[in-house]
């Protein structure tokens, strides 16, 4: 019964949470702590973070965590499945309908116009974390300006694009350079 339940809970949060893990956390709560009582509001805090640390989908992370903590292994594995399915469900279903109509004209025109509004939230994200992390917001001043942290930007995006160097180099020499830096200033 218990397998079921966590099956099915999770089941609802992987079909709801629409617009990612941290739209998920109000389900997650829900069913874990106000429905069903398997979380102390504490408990749920200390998942909260877990599944923020933990490499993977906040979701599906709450869903091994709770799974494990209620029904050991068996339940994990239930309570994931459980949170994946739908989205299993739904990507299997688009790979079809793609492959199956990939060279009508028309997909291919929907296709083509996305291209440049998926690059605009790419950039867009992008510009706002150089931001944050350059002048510390939107309001750009040379006096408040992070000149270590735009010196190694400059230095990982012409190591990146022209260099062609691995992405992890870059973020470890970016890590080092950062730390000896700190140590020196």
């Amino acid at each position: 019964m218990i397998y079921l339940q966590l099956f099915w809970s999770f089941l609802q949060i992987g079909l709801f949470s629409i617009g990612g893990g941290y739209a998920a956390m109000p389900l997650i709560q829900a069913q874990t702590v106000q429905l069903h009582g398997w979380l102390s509001m504490s408990e749920f805090t200390d998942l909260v973070t877990i599944a923020e640390m933990t490499p993977g989908p906040i979701a599906v992370n709450s869903a091994t965590f709770v799974g494990i903590r209620i029904a050991g292994l068996p339940g994990a594995l239930i309570a994931t499945f459980g949170c994946i399915l739908p989205s299993l469900f739904l990507v299997s279903l688009l790979a079809f309908i793609y492959y199956r109509y990939k060279n009508l004209s028309i997909l291919q025109s929907v296709l083509a116009s996305l291209r440049p509004a998926v690059v605009a939230l790419i950039a867009s994200a992008g510009l706002s974390i150089l931001l944050q992390v350059a002048f510390g917001g939107a309001q750009i001043s040379l006096v408040s300006a992070n000149w270590v942290g735009l010196v190694l930007f400059a230095a990982a995006f012409a190591a990146l694009r022209a260099l062609k160097w691995n992405p992890i180099l870059v973020m470890v020499l970016c890590g080092v350079g950062n730390l000896l830096v700190g140590l020196v200033l």
